[in-house]
């Protein structure tokens, strides 16, 4: 059970800056708080809707021209979501960064119609 202490100390380390461990850990305690596991909250296609309205809502922040401040807590509510689906599979989502940088940092880039692409697809 996730006390309101604990809470309350995640929102302090927030304002702080967390490392990523402990950004996973304050989302764990989001989904135990409202027992995501056992409430349809994990179930990876109602993630992916979720996932797909917040970044309706960060592009209509960017083509309205909002403040960084708006944008940064769409996309903050975006990292949320992404961090959450490594909670609900279970899975490193730190180690699987890592790796996935490790592959991405090995390709090249190429300009298509004027802007960068880093990318395998052709």
């Amino acid at each position: 059970m996730i006390t309101e202490a604990r809470l309350s100390l995640a929102r302090k380390e927030a304002a702080m800056g967390l490392r990523f461990s402990e950004m996973m850990e304050t989302v764990k305690a989001f989904h135990q708080k409202h027992d995501f596991a056992n409430t349809g909250g994990e179930e990876m296609k109602y993630r992916v809707c979720l996932m797909a309205e917040e970044l309706g809502e960060i592009s209509a922040a960017v083509t309205k021209g909002k403040p960084k401040e708006e944008l940064a807590e769409e996309i903050a509510d975006l990292l949320i979501l992404v961090m959450g689906c490594g909670i609900a599979l279970d899975f490193d989502m730190e180690a699987a960064f890592e790796h996935k940088m490790e592959k991405i940092m090995r390709r090249p880039a190429k300009m298509v119609n004027g802007v960068i692409r880093v990318t395998e697809h052709r």
